[in-house]
């Protein structure tokens, strides 16, 4: 059977629809499964909205280990507005955000870490 113009035009077009359903696949199990959750407390620095297509809320946690000690950044990604909101306000707080760890996502488009906030708890003063 000869090979027509039209059977090799089917063939790409079938592997570049399979190429692209296997790849939404696997963003779709990496935003699903996390590879760890925690919990991590500090000062929260900053948050900010960044991107220039891709917007992602983007923050940075200062953890403090022992008084005078030179302290460690968290950075982190928050998706959910609502949880974004909630960040936002407690900017310069003692804080503890609850995160999930998903690794192998193909983009920044999905954030800049990966670590996603996926809660906030205020310590107080």
């Amino acid at each position: 059977m000869p090979i027509t113009k039209n059977r090799v035009i089917f063939t790409i077009v079938g592997l570049l629809v399979a190429t692209a359903a296997a790849l939404a696949i696997y963003v779709a199990l990496a935003l699903t499964w996390s590879y760890s959750t925690g919990e991590r407390a500090g000062f929260l620095q900053k948050i900010s909205d960044k991107g220039w297509i891709c917007k992602t809320w983007e923050g940075e946690l200062s953890l403090v280990a022992l008084p005078g000690a030179a302290p460690e950044k968290f950075l982190f990604t928050v998706r959910d507005a609502e949880v974004a909101k909630q960040v936002n306000a407690a900017v310069g707080k003692r804080v503890a955000l609850t995160y999930e760890q998903h690794k192998g996502l193909p983009t920044s488009c999905f954030g800049e870490t990966e670590y996603f906030v996926v809660a906030l708890k205020d310590m107080g003063p």
